[in-house]
């Protein structure tokens, strides 16, 4: 612990601190050495303090971005590429992220978890671990991922992604419809998290798999079976679940507002915001091209332009969250799924604009 009186600390003051639960007025954060010393309630004046913030929040949470900077991971899985994510991630209010490969060749998932694990080893910040997102998907639910690898694993891939990926793949998605639930109790067993996506699974098909465990689902309502009133799908189970969480994104392109108000309504705590964020590349099978605020491939939605402090944003002045809900879903929610190791702050002005991030 730093001593109070190190000429190197910092007193930053917030009107309004929020720790995940509820909201206090004058709170101080003690800062030096790139780390936080002290958090408590403080006077609203005083020649202690350096910098007064009208918000402090939990730092933002980001579990599945792609690539930033004209690099996609699964295009250049390098450290390089994962410190470009994480600058990227920081510039948005996220101080914490999971990078994610879509649907791709085992030498491509191989290469990206050989540059997380580089990255980390090497002190690098924030990277929560890997998401490989497929290739164990539905293939008419794929949206913009490749038909080409997309397959149902047999159990020596299944534990070969697993012993490849130990202590450095966090988070697999699949459609539990096409993966043997002996083997998707065999990931989690792992200590993965899985989360049920691309899929064509029916409402009980569903059910079932959130009862086994599986703990939450990739995207609401992209690229899954919808809500019907006879058939109530993939949608319908996680909205009816007592514990499933779901990401969603909220950009207005993949998700209309009202559609986020609705799901929110049935799920409070258990939906978070991901940003589902690309980068522009000509390369590999996804060529990302931005397109008015969002990214396609091949014609199709293919990934955001979000940073999670635009996600936050967006919930709460588009949505119409509370505030409250809003720093929830792009938080601490994101956090209760994949723990990050400490704790990190974000500060913000009046308009919720980026004044700096505490990690």
């Amino acid at each position: 612990m730093l001593s109070n009186a190190s000429s190197s600390l910092r007193h930053i003051q917030a009107k309004q601190y929020f720790d995940g639960q509820a909201w206090h007025k004058d709170w101080v954060l003690t800062w030096g050495k790139d780390r936080w010393v002290n958090l408590g309630p403080g006077v609203s004046h005083g020649s202690s303090v350096d910098t007064t913030v009208p918000y402090l929040i939990p730092a933002l949470v980001d579990l599945q971005i792609y690539g930033a900077g004209g690099s996609l991971l699964s295009v250049e899985p390098s450290a390089q590429t994962v410190e470009k994510i994480a600058q990227y991630c920081r510039a948005g209010g996220a101080a914490w992220f999971q990078p994610t490969v879509a649907t791709n060749s085992l030498a491509v998932f191989k290469a990206a978890m050989e540059a997380v694990r580089t990255y980390q080893n090497n002190g690098g910040k924030g990277c929560l671990g890997l998401h490989l997102e497929g290739p164990w998907i539905h293939p008419e639910k794929r949206g913009a991922h490749s038909l080409a690898f997309i397959h149902s694993p047999t159990a020596t891939e299944v534990r070969e992604i697993l012993a490849l990926g130990k202590g450095v793949v966090t988070m697999i998605t699949l459609a539990p419809e096409v993966v043997e639930p002996a083997l998707v109790a065999e990931i989690m067993a792992a200590g993965m998290v899985v989360s049920a996506g691309h899929s064509q699974a029916s409402y009980q098909e569903a059910t079932r798999a959130f009862d086994a465990g599986v703990p939450a689902a990739t995207h609401l309502y992209n690229a899954m079976s919808g809500l019907q009133h006879r058939a109530p799908g993939m949608v319908g189970a996680i909205m009816d679940h007592y514990s499933v969480k779901s990401s969603i994104v909220p950009d207005g392109y993949h998700v209309d507002w009202a559609a986020i108000r609705i799901a929110h309504k049935a799920m409070g705590p258990r939906l978070f915001a991901i940003t589902d964020a690309v980068t522009e590349t000509q390369e590999g099978p996804y060529p990302h091209q931005f397109f008015q605020d969002r990214y396609e491939s091949n014609g199709i939605l293919s990934g955001s332009a979000l940073t999670m402090l635009k996600a936050l944003k967006n919930l709460h002045q588009k949505v119409g969250l509370s505030l409250t809900e809003a720093i929830g879903m792009c938080s601490t929610y994101p956090a209760q799924l994949v723990p990050p190791p400490e704790q990190a702050f974000l500060a913000l002005d009046d308009q919720l604009n980026f004044v700096e991030l505490f990690c």
